[in-house]
């Protein structure tokens, strides 16, 4: 099963837009990136503090392929939020998310959109 997920994994991580049918579910693949992968940063809740929607985004490299989990909360109560995942991430989204280089005075949900938002990983 392992080896499976990791078939998958390369897959989703090499080809941002998937045509290929569903096969792997996001709550598995999104397992496998924590526990596989190695967190290359994270922007957490104390920052995202001003945020409506975003608790904690993390990065992680897997076999030297990015991919982003991004923790949403669920409404303003909650100590959980939901996780999606983002695959195919490159290094220069990640920093431009991440530092903010190029967009100076934009919030990280801002940010989070420029440059995350559309690789959503293909998974169901």
């Amino acid at each position: 099963m392992k080896h499976l997920l990791k078939y998958f994994l390369g897959l989703f991580l090499c080809i941002s837009a998937n045509m290929y049918s569903q096969e792997v579910s996001c709550t598995d693949l999104v397992d496998f990136v924590k526990s596989e992968g190695r967190k290359v940063g994270t922007v957490s809740s104390y920052q995202l503090i001003d945020s409506s929607w975003l608790k904690s985004v993390s990065c992680y490299d897997v076999d030297g392929a990015l991919a982003v989990i991004a923790n949403t909360k669920t409404n303003d109560y909650s100590l959980y939020g939901k996780d999606y995942i983002f695959c195919g991430i490159s290094k220069t989204y990640w920093d431009a998310f991440y530092y903010g280089y190029y967009d100076l005075g934009r919030s990280y949900g801002e940010r989070f959109h420029k440059y995350i938002f559309d690789y959503k990983c293909d998974c169901y």
